[in-house]
């Protein structure tokens, strides 16, 4: 089955992070990504752009509207994701809770939908 692990943060934890914990952090995720390709695991995944970058196409009323920035208003933005094919939630919970870096933020789980390739 497969999972979007999504990875919330506060991006100003990032952007005041020193170079030397930046490598660390790259290190720790090239690890990570090198466990799940050997385990079979991964499909793909990225590492996203600052909010500050997005642009939202919002919905109402069968008319869209523009607007800069995230879909939401909130602390935590989505900083990036894998892609993963595992047998079953836990197994996608054991690599959610392996993700390198989180000292605060989030890993969402969440199922692809019934039209997954």
């Amino acid at each position: 089955m497969k999972y979007a692990l999504l990875i919330y943060g506060e991006e100003s934890t990032w952007a005041e992070m020193s170079e030397a914990d930046m490598r660390r952090v790259y290190a720790e995720h090239e690890a990570f990504g090198k466990a799940l390709t050997e385990a079979g695991a991964l499909c793909g995944g990225s590492e996203l752009a600052p909010s500050d970058q997005a642009t939202t196409v919002r919905f109402a009323n069968g008319k869209h509207s523009l607007s800069d920035g995230p879909f939401a208003e909130t602390r935590e933005q989505l900083g990036g994701f894998y892609l993963i094919d595992v047998a079953d939630l836990d197994e996608a919970l054991e690599w959610a809770r392996r993700m390198p870096a989180m000292t605060s933020g989030a890993v969402e789980i969440r199922p692809l939908g019934m039209g997954e390739t």
